[in-house]
């Protein structure tokens, strides 16, 4: 593992404790092979003067909740030294009782809750400590005879610590396992099955010690494994099987999901071992992945339902064996192994997702290297279960909070790239959905290209098969598809039917309506698999209010609007819901710019803002209020309504 400290960046932070604290923090949090996701944490030792001017000392200890990747000043709890120390030196402390009481010692209420491990920094007697989970060490723990392997690599550098539950337990026993030894001798220390402490009263020490322990473990598998298998032939993945295993996650999950393919060499060879059941069922890589991913993944073949069923049924039944009082979480599995395609994680939303599948994908590595070692062995099924339905992470979990309503569900917007396919876009996001935004604009699309929740896609509506690519990429990318906002339009130039051009009137016919058909057919199969399936057809009030001249308009769309009813009633018997929105005077979109507003405003003898509300309710309709009701009628408001058409325009007289 290379060491990336920059001396001459740490320089300018050497009056700064904290800031180097900051600096050397995210170089691990960087390091995916130290830390996942919120994994690990850091403190250093300060003095600071109180409200009386009297020196204090303090520990600044990563907070609840933080990532090392990302971690700023403000992501350090300051918690009194001496209070940590004398808690440590307690009979017993339950761990309701240690977050309340360290909580207590913060000299700062606003800062977040202090690392579990908080108590055990602040008995080390150096300055900085670092704590990762490194894969490398952690892999050759899993080993059968992985302590002895761990002594072998490092002899008495590190001190070896059995494995016990982090937080008040663990800092316990390191403190009668230290109680005569004399620190300066070590290095480190490692944590069977845990991961691995280093300390200096030097930011730049702690740092490099952690590196150089790490790239030891990392030589030493080196040396006696080979790499991972890699099969480079990907296989052809059945799309609607794909859509059907999430949909059947969902249910039993009891919301969205998330779902993201691995379909990678390593992936691909770790799903075609013939013991990949056997050897994902010891357990996780280190006991924190357990929250994110539970003891171990579903397994799915040819009878996959039946494996899913089995999967959940197990679960209840290694619940019951361990409950002791707890309330059963949720059964569904975390991540799987789709056998002879790749694997699965399954996520409520896509950062959820992304994350299990980092895990996953450093797990199935860890699992093969020790494999090599002799076999891959996890912790003990109680000692798992205690971490599962632990009360601190249980309790993370829980702040949370509420969840948009349309969490872990997949949209596919047309037209997405500006006007009310933009802002459906941002509603849908804001609910909670993930999104395939299609658009032939594809520079538009642009303004996407950073968003994990957003897919963006190129797509030439008028051409069936690009239609077919963008629908495959979107349920490849998130698992499925719950949601189709049918937008993307155009309004040719007013002709008068004597005048009608045949090429203006087939490109209105050609994209306002064929290709929307081509559209839903492609769709509906995915939707009859999605999540509480819905379809939003962008009518016109030309549908039931046409003018002189918008015959090549008026006619798609109201052809459009007809097949939205046929669509509702040859689809509602398989749950998807088929409803149209009738706008008009939208003004800010690209068709409305300042001199088509000025003229047409002229034209009726008023001003642009008169023009602009110029309806019943005399208010002024937006991209937004149309995307607003698109979001309402794929949520449960509309939930038992199918075939409705509804007119966004402010009340109009000839609608009404």
């Amino acid at each position: 593992m290379k060491n990336r400290w920059n001396g001459s960046q740490a320089a300018a932070m050497v009056d700064d404790p904290l800031a180097l604290r900051v600096y050397s923090s995210r170089l691990l949090g960087e390091e995916s092979a130290l830390v996942l996701h919120g994994g690990g944490n850091t403190s250093v030792k300060t003095t600071e003067n109180n409200l009386f001017g009297e020196p204090e000392d303090l520990l600044w200890v990563k907070g609840s909740g933080w990532d090392l990747a990302t971690i700023e000043k403000g992501g350090f709890a300051p918690v009194k030294l001496d209070l940590l120390r004398r808690m440590a030196s307690l009979a017993s402390l339950s761990d309701s009782d240690m977050v309340k009481h360290q909580r207590a010692a913060m000299v700062d209420p606003a800062a977040p809750n202090p690392s579990v491990e908080a108590i055990l920094h602040a008995m080390i007697p150096f300055r900085f400590v670092d704590h990762t989970h490194a894969d490398a060490v952690v892999t050759i723990c899993h080993a059968p005879d992985g302590e002895a392997r761990i002594r072998q690599i490092y002899g008495d550098t590190m001190l070896v610590i059995p494995y016990v539950m982090p937080g008040f337990d663990l800092a316990k026993l390191v403190r009668t396992l230290t109680k005569d030894l004399d620190w300066s001798q070590l290095e480190g220390m490692i944590l069977l099955q845990h991961g691995v402490f280093t300390f200096s009263d030097d930011a730049e020490t702690s740092y490099s010690r952690m590196i150089a322990v790490v790239s030891r473990a990392e030589d030493y598998l080196a040396e006696h494994t080979q790499p991972m298998a890699r099969l480079m032939n990907a296989p052809e993945v059945d799309l609607l099987q794909l859509a059907a295993i999430r949909g059947a996650v969902a249910k039993v999950r009891g919301g969205g999901c998330i779902t993201r393919l691995d379909t990678s060499a390593e992936a691909i060879a770790f799903a075609a071992r013939a013991d990949v059941a056997a050897i994902t069922a010891r357990g996780p890589l280190t006991p924190d992945h357990i929250i994110r991913t539970k003891q171990r993944p579903v397994v799915l073949a040819d009878a996959w339902r039946d494996q899913l069923g089995g999967f959940v049924a197990d679960y209840q039944v290694y619940f019951a064996r361990n409950r002791h009082g707890h309330t059963m979480l949720n059964p569904a599995p975390c991540w799987g192994i789709w056998q002879g395609v790749g694997t699965l994680a399954f996520g409520g939303d896509v950062q959820g997702a992304n994350i299990i599948a980092d895990i996953s994908r450093h797990t199935m590595c860890a699992i093969d290297a020790a494999e090599k070692l002799g076999g891959w062995h996890a912790l003990s099924e109680a000692d798992l279960f205690a971490v599962e339905y632990w009360e601190l992470e249980q309790a993370k979990l829980a702040k949370g909070g509420d969840k948009p309503e349309l969490s872990g569900r997949i949209a596919l917007v047309t037209g997405a790239a500006s006007g009310i396919g933009r802002a459906a876009v941002l509603a849908l996001k804001s609910a909670g959905c993930v999104v395939a935004a299609l658009d032939i604009d594809a520079a538009g699309l642009a303004q996407w290209s950073d968003d994990a929740a957003i897919l963006p896609l190129p797509c030439d509506l008028t051409d069936s098969a690009q239609i077919s690519q963008a629908v495959a990429a979107c349920v490849r990318q998130f698992g499925g598809l719950d949601m189709v906002i049918s937008n993307a339009g155009v309004f040719p130039a007013s002709s008068r039917i004597e005048a009608m051009d045949d090429a203006l009137w087939q490109q209105s016919l050609n994209l306002n309506l064929t290709a929307q058909m081509q559209l839903l057919r492609i769709a509906s199969p995915f939707l009859k698999l999605g999540i509480a399936p819905a379809v939003v057809i962008n009518g016109s009030k030309n549908v039931p209010a046409p003018g002189p001249g918008a015959g090549a308009y008026s006619v798609a769309k109201a052809g459009l609007t007809q097949l939205a009813r046929v669509a509702a009633l040859e689809l509602g018997a398989d749950g998807v819901r088929v409803n149209t929105v009738h706008p008009n005077a939208v003004f800010d979109t690209a068709i409305w710019s300042d001199e088509v507003l000025q003229a047409r405003a002229a034209h009726y003898g008023m001003t642009v803002d008169a023009y602009k509300c110029n309806n019943v309710l005399k208010k002024e309709v937006t991209s937004h209020d149309v995307a607003r009701m698109m979001v309402a009628m794929c949520s449960a408001t509309f939930a038992v309504t199918t075939g409705a058409q509804v007119a966004i325009d402010g009340g109009n007289e000839r609608v009404i």
